[in-house]
């Protein structure tokens, strides 16, 4: 299997609905909704050739539990809700699931705000 690049990262979040190519904290990333759905991680815990991708806490423990080889946590990310992806581990397919359902994970807030709108406006 060959290891995955970020420019391969970019070209699959770019083709999901929403998503914009960007930067945080001076490194590359892809938004959704102006907010982190990946990026390339600038803090010096992070492994090489990985990548920092949003996804709540319950999924990220089985990601973790299920995938310790291609998926691992540090210190200084345990308080977010993202997870470290190995590129030389992950399939293509398995990032584009994983970028999908990072986009759900940025998206959910978002819908549940909305509803939360509705009904306080007695809809």
């Amino acid at each position: 299997m060959a290891t995955l690049t970020f420019e391969t990262v970019r070209k699959l979040g770019l083709s999901l609905p929403g998503v914009t190519d960007g930067t945080a904290y001076g490194a590359p990333a892809l938004k959704f909704d102006r907010k982190i759905l990946a990026c390339v991680p600038t803090n010096k815990s992070a492994e090489p050739d990985c990548i920092v991708v949003r996804i709540d806490f319950d999924h990220r423990a089985r990601l973790l539990e299920q995938h310790p080889e291609t998926y691992y946590i540090t210190g200084h990310y345990e308080r977010y809700p993202s997870v470290l992806v190995r590129l030389s581990a992950i399939t293509q397919a398995g990032l584009s699931e994983l970028l999908t359902q990072a986009c759900a994970a940025v998206s959910a807030p978002r819908a549940s705000q909305a509803v939360k709108s509705r009904h306080s406006k007695g809809m």
